[in-house]
This record gives C-alpha cells, sequence and structure tokens, in this order.
C-alpha cells in the first residue's frame, strides 16, 4: 500500500536491519560449529515469533557467543601456531645435531667412513681449524619448493655453502591451508657473512621459517629442554582452550536453531508490515488482504487476541471493501487430494470461481492410465508399492529423503495406488497377468464339439498346424465370457486381429465419451458465471457438433455389435467406409447399410453439424454488440454502485500475474464489460471456433493411443515372458531349479525397469496429455492465480 516510499524509508527498516544483523551473527556461528565438525539438527519444535524484549536477548546472548567464540577460536590459533613451531625447532634442533655433532671422544672406534646422508658435513679433523668460520641456517620449508631452493642457493652463492636437506619425521598441518604436510627441515653451513644474508634473503622469498640455531653442542641442549618444557606447557594449555571452545559450541548447537527459526519469523512479519499504510494519525496499520469468507471469523478472532496480548488501546478489526481485481483462487486440498490438484495446477491455476477438473480427474486419470497399463501383476506390483508408502507415509526417513525423483514418487502417493488399482481392473479385464491368461471361470468355447462335429482325424490334424473353431456350429460357442476376455483366445493365432479391433473401437467410445462430459462441465461455469447466453450460442452447437459427427460413431459402434452376429459377420458392413461417405454425402453399393434410412439420417446430422459452426462462430459475438447497443435504442441500462460493480470489471494491467482481462473474456468466465470491442471478441471467438471444430477430429484420433500403448504394453510383456522366463523352464530336474533362480531374477529386475517404470512413465505422460488438451481444453481456463497468504511453512528449518 505504499510503493512510492523507498524501501529505506519505511517505518520497520530498522527492525529488518536488526534481523539481518542477527542473521550474520548466526551465519558466523553456524560456520564455526562447520569447521568443529558439528552438524546442526533441526529445531525440535516450532517457536513463537519473539516480542521485543525478547528479541533484544536473543541478540546480546547471540552476540556475546559470537565474541567468545572469536576470543577463543583466535587464541586456540595462536597455541596451536606457538605450538607447532616449538615442535618444528624442537625438529630442526634434532636433525641437525646429526649432521654438526662432534667427534667422539678418544678410546671409542672409528667411525666407519661409507658415505651417508646423516655422515656430519664436517670433517672432525677440520673442525678446530674452521671453528670460528663457519656460520648456519636452519629451518623448514615446504616440499614442493625444496628443488627450487637448493638450485636457487647453489647459483647465488656459486657453491660457498654447504646445505643438507631431511623430511620432518612427522607431519605437521598448514595453518593457510589447514592440510597435513610433511615438512623438510634444512641445514645450511656457509662462510662469510655477505653469504649468510643472500642465504637469508633467499630463505625469505621461498616462506621458509628459519630457526636460531646455537652453535655450541651444550647450547643446544640445553635449548631442546627448555624446548620440551614450553611444549609441555602449551599443550595443556591448548587442551584446557579445546575444552571450553567445545562448552561454548554445546551452547551454540543448543540455541542456534531455535534462534534462527524465531529470527526468520519476525524477520517475515517486519517484511510484511513495511508494506502496509498509516492512518491520518500515523497510529494504526492499515492492510489489504485477499481472505476467504469462509475464514473471516478466525481472522477477526485473531486480531482481536493479538491486540489484547499487545495491550494495545485500539482494537484491530476487519472490514469488506469492494474491489475489481480478480480475487486468488484457494482450493484446499488434503494428502490425497493434493498430487491430482498439482496436475491440474501444473496446467494452469484456475480463474475465480471456475470448475475445478480434479476431483473428475480423481477418477478419470488412473482409468485412462490403467488402459494403456492393464496387466494384474504390474499392477498389483504398482499397487502394493503405493501401499507400502501410504502405511508408512510419516516416517521420518521417507519424508526426509534428500533424493528429489523419490520425493516426486512420495508425493504422488495416492495417484500411484489408484493407478496400480485401477490397472488390476483392466488386467482382469484384458486377462492378462505378466502377459498371461488367467482361467478365472471355465473358457465359453467347446473344442470338443468342434472336433466331434468336424471328425478331426489323424491325418488331418498333422497337416493343419492351426484349427479354425466355428462359433457358428451348435455348442462351440456357449456365450459371452463372464468378465472380460475369454483365455481361450491367448492360444489363438489371430488373438492380435481381435484384441486390436476390440481397443480400437474401445478408445474411440472412450474418448468421445470423455471430451463430451468435458464438454458439459461447462455448464456449470455459464451458469456461475451468469452467462445464459452461452449455454444456447456456445455449449449447445458444440454439443450438436460433436455428437452429430462422432456421437454418431459411437451409436454405429454399438449398433453393430449388436445386430451383426456370428451367423451373418461375412456381410457386416464397414463402419469406416459408412464414416467416410457420410462426409463426402454418397453411398457404397459394395458396403451395406446398416439400418434402413441410414444415407438420410447421414445426412441430416452433416448439415446439423455444418449449421452449428456460423452459430458457434457469430453467436456470442453478435449478442455481446446487441447487449452493448441495447441503452442506445430506449431500453432501460441498469445503474450499478461501487459493491454492485462485477469482480472482474475494469481489472488493470499487472493486478494479476495470470489472469487478464482478455483472458477471461476469451475464456468466456467474466462478466460482459461496459466497452467492449467486437473485433477483438470476433477474433478470439474465431479461434476458439476453428480450434474446436478441428480439435474434435484431432482429439478424437488422440485417443487411440490407448490402444497404441496397451498394444505396446502387452507386446513388450509377451516378449520379455518369451525370451527371458520361459528359458527357465526348459529343464525340470535340479538343475532347471538352479537354472530358474538367475533367470527369474533379471527377469524380475527387467520387468521393474522396463515396464514398470518406463512404460509405466510413458503411460502417465500420455494420460496426463490427454487431460490436459482433450478434455480440460473444453472448459477450463487455467488463466488464474494461486492464493499465497501470509504463513510460516510447515518446516521452519527450511
Amino acid at each position: 500500500l505504499n510503493p512510492k516510499v523507498s524501501a529505506f524509508q519505511r517505518r520497520f527498516v530498522g527492525e529488518v536491519r536488526r534481523c539481518e544483523e542477527m542473521e550474520k551473527t548466526f551465519t558466523f556461528l553456524h560456520q564455526e560449529l562447520r569447521g568443529a565438525g558439528r552438524v546442526l539438527e533441526p529445531c525440535p519444535e516450532n517457536p513463537r515469533a519473539p516480542l521485543a524484549r525478547e528479541a533484544l536477548r536473543v541478540q546480546e546472548q547471540s552476540e556475546q557467543l559470537a565474541q567468545e567464540l572469536r576470543e577463543v577460536s583466535r587464541n586456540r590459533a595462536s597455541l596451536r601456531g606457538r605450538l607447532r613451531e616449538l615442535r618444528q625447532y624442537l625438529h630442526v634442533l634434532r636433525e641437525g645435531q646429526r649432521f654438526t655433532s662432534l667427534p667422539a671422544p678418544l678410546g671409542s672406534p672409528p667411525r666407519p667412513r661409507a658415505l651417508s646422508e646423516r655422515e656430519p658435513v664436517l670433517d672432525p679433523s677440520l673442525h678446530q681449524h674452521l671453528d670460528r668460520k663457519i656460520n648456519f641456517v636452519a629451518g623448514v620449508i615446504h616440499p614442493w619448493r625444496v628443488n627450487a631452493f637448493e638450485r636457487l642457493l647453489w647459483r647465488a652463492c656459486r657453491g660457498y655453502l654447504v646445505a643438507s636437506f631431511v623430511e620432518m619425521p612427522e607431519p605437521m598441518e598448514d595453518l593457510a591451508t589447514g592440510e597435513s604436510i610433511t615438512w623438510v627441515i634444512f641445514l645450511i653451513s656457509y662462510w662469510g657473512e655477505q653469504i649468510g644474508q643472500k642465504i637469508r634473503k633467499i630463505s625469505d622469498c621461498f616462506h621458509c621459517h628459519t630457526y636460531p640455531y646455537p652453535e655450541s653442542e651444550a647450547s643446544r641442549a640445553d635449548t631442546m629442554s627448555g624446548l620440551h618444557n614450553q611444549i609441555q606447557d602449551l599443550s595443556v594449555v591448548l587442551e584446557e582452550t579445546e575444552q571450553y571452545l567445545a562448552q561454548v559450541l554445546d551452547k551454540v548447537v543448543l540455541a542456534l536453531p531455535t534462534w534462527r527459526v524465531q529470527v526468520q519469523k519476525m524477520k517475515a512479519i517486519y517484511l510484511i508490515l513495511n508494506q502496509c499504510s498509516f492512518d491520518v494519525t500515523e497510529k494504526c496499520l492499515i492492510a489489504e488482504v485477499w481472505c476467504p469468507v469462509r475464514d473471516l471469523t478466525q481472522v477477526q478472532d485473531a486480531l482481536r487476541q493479538g491486540s489484547y496480548k499487545s495491550g494495545s488501546s485500539v482494537e484491530c478489526f476487519v472490514q469488506r471493501i469492494p474491489t475489481s481485481e480478480s480475487p486468488p483462487t484457494l482450493i484446499r486440498t488434503n494428502k490425497f487430494t493434493a498430487g491430482f490438484q498439482s496436475i491440474v495446477d501444473a496446467y494452469g491455476v484456475a480463474s475465480y470461481q471456475e470448475v475445478n477438473p480434479a476431483p473428475y480427474a480423481i477418477i478419470t486419470f488412473p482409468f485412462i492410465f490403467a488402459i494403456m497399463f492393464g496387466d494384474v501383476g504390474h499392477g498389483l506390483l504398482m499397487f502394493l508399492f503405493a501401499l507400502w508408502m501410504v502405511l508408512y507415509e510419516n516416517s521420518p526417513s521417507l519424508r526426509q529423503a534428500s533424493n528429489e525423483i523419490w520425493l516426486t514418487f512420495f508425493e504422488g502417493r495416492y495417484l500411484i495406488l489408484l493407478m496400480g488399482a485401477f490397472s488390476i481392473y483392466t488386467g482382469f479385464i484384458y486377462n492378462e497377468c505378466f502377459s498371461k491368461a488367467t482361467v478365472i471361470f471355465p473358457s465359453a468355447w467347446s473344442v470338443a464339439t468342434m472336433a466331434n462335429h468336424s471328425s478331426w482325424s489323424s491325418a488331418y490334424l498333422a497337416t493343419h498346424p492351426s484349427l479354425t473353431l466355428d462359433p457358428n456350429v451348435t455348442g462351440v460357442f456357449q456365450g459371452p465370457y463372464p468378465f472380460g476376455i475369454d483365455p481361450i483366445w491367448s492360444l489363438a493365432t489371430n488373438h492380435l486381429n481381435f484384441l486390436n479391433s476390440f481397443k480400437m473401437k474401445m478408445s474411440v467410445v472412450l474418448g468421445i465419451v470423455h471430451m463430451g462430459f468435458g464438454v458439459l462441465l461447462g455448464v456449470f461455469n455459464h451458469v456461475h458465471f451468469q452467462q445464459r447466453h452461452r449455454l444456447v450460442l456456445e455449449l449447445l452447437p458444440e454439443m450438436v457438433f460433436l455428437l452429430a459427427l462422432f456421437g454418431y460413431l459411437v451409436f454405429l459402434i454399438f449398433y453393430k455389435w449388436v445386430k451383426f452376429s456370428a451367423a451373418d459377420s461375412l456381410v457386416a458392413p464397414s463402419i469406416l467406409i459408412h464414416f467416410i461417405d457420410m462426409f463426402l454425402f454418397t453411398s457404397n453399393a459394395g458396403n451395406l447399410p446398416l439400418y434402413r434410412g441410414q444415407v438420410p439420417v447421414q445426412t441430416v446430422l452433416v448439415v446439423l453439424a455444418l449449421a452449428s459452426v456460423p452459430v458457434l462462430l457469430l453467436g456470442t459475438p453478435l449478442y455481446l454488440c446487441c447487449q452493448q447497443r441495447a441503452p442506445r435504442t430506449g431500453r432501460p441500462a441498469l445503474v450499478t454502485t461501487e459493491e454492485q460493480e462485477p469482480l472482474l470489471e475494469g481489472q488493470e494491467a499487472g493486478s494479476s500475474v495470470n489472469a487478464t482481462k482478455e483472458d477471461v473474456e476469451s475464456g468466456g468466465h467474466g462478466p460482459d464489460a461496459k466497452h467492449l470491442d467486437f473485433a477483438e471478441i470476433f477474433m478470439h471467438q474465431a479461434i476458439h471456433t476453428i480450434e474446436y471444430c478441428l480439435g474434435c477430429v484431432s482429439n478424437t484420433a488422440s485417443y487411440l493411443r490407448l490402444w497404441a500403448l496397451s498394444l505396446a504394453h502387452a507386446q513388450l510383456s509377451e516378449v520379455l515372458w518369451t525370451m527371458v522366463m520361459r528359458n527357465g523352464f526348459v529343464r525340470l530336474n535340479y538343475v532347471g531349479g538352479v537354472v530358474l533362480v538367475p533367470v527369474f531374477a533379471a527377469f524380475a529386475v527387467l520387468t521393474v525397469a522396463i515396464l514398470l517404470v518406463m512404460e509405466g512413465l510413458s503411460a502417465f505422460l500420455h494420460a496426463l496429455r490427454l487431460h490436459w488438451v482433450e478434455f480440460q481444453n473444453k472448459f477450463y481456463v487455467g488463466a488464474g492465480y494461486k492464493l499465497c497468504p501470509f504463513a510460516f511453512a510447515p518446516n521452519a528449518w527450511e
């Protein structure tokens, strides 16, 4: 309500900055915990947003902990650095002692003269003569720099030095990078002060840690003894520092999760309060919000309790105000309907008070999926998998998984449950269980009767591998199978031809029924938005066009099924040729009519369908044009007050991110505006008419995907059984039992990977397309936007 006020000039900008400062402190504390290897657990409870006093206390305590952590961490880093230097110095003196040790006293056995790395650099016989002229530079260097360091020393000093290098016995941590490095100790003996200066400068350039090296052995021993004592003292102090640091980190682990949630809530509240405006006295905040009418009482109670708890002298209140903006859409869901609603919302959020397709998709979506995925075995596996997720849906390990693909499956567990249940049902209709037929009821076909009637001999059977069962012979066919397809068809060679004809006609029938149901759902939109003229000028022509052409096709399918039996099946006419002749206004002498007067009836239906097109194209634009000109012809005009203005009238551009005035008008869900652009309305209606008429043809053909995917699923299942599982039944002895184990394992893996996952995903995507394009396109605009109320997330830690 204050868009002209700068973000830095709003009332609660100081509180927001304070929250951001506390968040910076929390980030520092979290980084310290992560550096110490501590894992910060989510907040076990959902704390309330803190009051002003509590916020000050949280800020003071967090800053105090941060200051303690900084001091303790700084002291620990200083102690560890000092301890590392002392240990390095001690190793330098130990290794240097081996290089510069004095000769053995008289009477001791002579030292062997074999060359080695531990040999003293000075010849003991020359030591007395060169005692005053030899100086030393000792220290440690990174192992990667040793070669370059040694090469540069030799070139710069022209060989007037003796350098010895040896690795340190134990690795030490590099404070800059935190890596464990085995440093290299070097001891350089040289003659002359100028060479010594060069050596020290080169050592500084290579970031070497140099240490003073005493000249006498006694001094070196005293220094090493002192280093031992200092290392022991520093180790004790460092251990106490580590313990104190662990205590401070324990306090942070306990308090930080609650503080973060509280500050996040407080910051969110202040950001919302900054969007409010003040009244003239600048003592009351004014906010305009969208609220469901059902929840107005709860909002009033909450404001009343807030006024009481805050001790305000002025009570908060709610007042409904008129508006011309399009309200947001709120659809209340539960854990069962949320998955289906998300499918609809992915297409587009429903416009305000528009018919929601989700309740109908709860049944139609799993059913259309099951038509393409019909198999008892595969559907049972999918059902059991979804049932396991449903039964253990409250398990934290399932809900808090980090795998995004798994979370997608888990959120749609009820959808998968219904898809599996419907697939079991259609599997019984197709009589397929892992591509094999099940004999629940005895077959209605009698092979014995056909054999007795035909007198099949042994010679006839030997020359005819395929035998034909004639249903016209009495007793061969005893009536339809009680439920689904007769299992004897799985043994027939013309099994695929029979199923193709059945599934193709089934797909067309179900598709036209599905589209017709979508057109009829538009009745609720037209009646609710008080646009009854669209019932006559749009809905009626759409239904006439759909039923006169494709509804008649469904009639022909059922009529042919009922009228023609096995006795006269050879003279049954072709429905496809009749349907083509219907559009050409002709008749085919070679294709007998299905009933008397078929040609005139088809001609009338085509004329009705063609006549409905101009009504659909011009009806609504002409009606709206007449309605706009009605006041000019002397008819009384209704004068509306501001409160009685239509909800979407005069909607400003940008008031909704999805719904605009043109979208609503083209979809037909908004009331008529005062000033209509006839050309624009006609253009929208022309697009709608062309899309609908062509869509009826293309959408009907699109439903044939039900037949195609069902056939593909059945064939893949049969191929998998034939090429994999059947190989395990070759031998029936114990060897065959052993072979059956890996064969079944391969069959199970391929079944899950190919038929359940890949084929299931394919059928899901095709069912999704049929609902979005073929079904929802008939009545659903989806040009709204969701209600996004101010609320804290269920998991505030996220």
